[in-house]
């Protein structure tokens, strides 16, 4: 550790042959290193005022539930019902989320629950526990695609969620320039769907898959969806889709549009919103062995060991980090296996008819707050098609930015939509709102009121 004591620091450089530290860090740029004063703050030899500081930041922060908040774009503040709590912080899935068969209590059985519940919303056979993020499914999903066509070009929308984006092309990196995996933006419309002649346009001999999203980032549904896994079929590639699966109450499921490998989050499955770690993210395919071979996560199944009798178990375990370390398909480090259980709670409250009412409610609260915040002066709204939960709102004509206009958000106790003004440029002065089942008519009619007083 930087801070221990100057006779371990000695010791361990002993032990290795070296004379100073510098050797370990070699592998860091010197551009990402840090040789200014931190200016910290003396160190706190107290405990009671180590406290008193800890309450004190601690009062300082700003919660989703104590505003009004239109942030979303990845992670959206959705209802989580009592029951779902209730159960995950019950000690038979707190405690012994892992561990050995005997510390099992039920475990097994929920996380095939998880998996069984999610291929059927999917209408895919195979989903594997979940990882840490959807961007990291992603990661994976590409990185089988790549093993399962010995190619190495994925083609995804060039309006993507910058830190899915990110997280994405962290897991296609490679030192080894054989080994990386080329990453090539299709041109997208204002909602962030396809094009589709351009599309056809890229794909090669080399493309190991076509990865699209739907709902896309911005908002918008890919109504493509058959004819990107038919033009990608074509080309000997595979097809990925990204879903957030609160929305198939409403729109079809990857399994009958022709998908290969459908990735995603389940944090609007019964998650609660947070930060500093991972919200869950899936995978699932068809049950072919092909597919199966090249899961990089755990695979839970179930069988018969005795005649009339039936154990809950993973398989191939072997192909995993968990099995076989650095020898595994992937290395997919801790999970979300916690949120498994709040995700099976999640769609078994729910059901099918629970998916459908709530994705018609989210339809409907989408158009109202697309309505309400065109009529404010100044205001646009981009895209006059069918929106789910997200939509971008243009501020350009207000001639205000928008970090200034949800710093006045704030003093009316709202959250103003995610600022893509860095990520997305040519957008200009735009936010990207999320109105969910949280948000009534009146919390809508608030958020127009309040940004017509801020604007006027």
């Amino acid at each position: 550790m930087p801070n221990s004591a100057p006779a371990l620091h000695a010791a361990l450089l002993a032990e290795l042959g070296l004379e100073t530290a510098e050797p370990l860090f070699g592998q860091i740029p010197e551009n990402h290193r840090f040789n200014g004063d931190l200016a910290q703050p003396p160190a706190l030899a107290e405990e009671v005022l180590l406290a008193r500081h800890l309450r004190t930041t601690l009062a300082r922060n700003v919660t989703a539930d104590d505003n009004l908040s239109f942030l979303g774009g990845g992670i959206w503040q959705h209802h989580v019902p009592a029951v779902v709590d209730e159960i995950v912080n019950r000690a038979e899935f707190l405690t012994p989320v892992w561990g050995t068969p005997s510390s099992d209590f039920g475990r097994n059985q929920a996380w095939f629950e998880f998996t069984s519940q999610l291929g059927a919303l999917l209408d895919l056979e195979l989903v594997g526990l979940p990882v840490y993020s959807w961007g990291c499914a992603a990661g994976h999903a590409f990185r089988m695609a790549a093993r399962l066509t010995g190619r190495r070009r994925i083609l995804l929308p060039a309006r993507l969620c910058p830190e899915r984006r990110a997280v994405i092309a962290a897991y296609c990196a490679s030192a080894d320039p054989a080994a990386a995996i080329t990453l090539v933006d299709v041109p997208c419309d204002h909602l962030g769907r396809l094009d589709l002649a351009a599309l056809a346009a890229l794909l090669d001999t080399e493309t190991a898959a076509v990865y699209y999203e739907n709902p896309a980032y911005f908002g918008g549904f890919e109504t493509g969806a058959a004819e990107i896994a038919r033009l990608a079929r074509a080309a000997g590639a595979e097809t990925i889709a990204g879903i957030n699966p609160i929305s198939l109450g409403v729109i079809a499921p990857p399994g009958v549009l022709g998908v290969d490998i459908a990735v995603g989050t389940i944090q609007p499955l019964g998650i609660h919103m947070a930060a500093g770690g991972g919200l869950g993210g899936f995978i699932a395919s068809r049950d072919e062995a092909c597919y199966a071979a090249q899961y990089p996560t755990l695979l839970n199944s179930l069988a018969t060991t005795v005649a009339g009798e039936m154990a809950f178990g993973l398989m191939l375990f072997h192909q995993s980090s968990y099995g076989s370390r650095d020898e595994g398909n992937d290395w997919t480090g801790n999970s979300t296996y916690l949120w498994a259980i709040a995700a099976t709670t999640y769609m078994a409250l729910l059901g099918p008819t629970g998916f459908r009412e709530l994705g018609e409610l989210l339809l409907v609260r989408t158009r109202d707050a697309a309505l309400a915040l065109a009529s404010v002066p100044g205001v646009t709204v981009i895209g006059g098609a069918a929106r789910f939960v997200d939509l971008i709102v243009d501020f350009n004509a207000t001639g205000r930015s928008v970090a200034d206009i949800n710093n006045a958000l704030l003093d009316h106790g709202i959250f103003g939509g995610l600022d893509l003004s860095g990520a997305f440029p040519d957008l200009g002065q735009s936010a990207l709102y999320a109105v969910t089942e949280v948000h009534d008519t009146d919390d809508i009619a608030r958020l127009a009121a309040a940004l017509a007083e801020v604007l006027a």
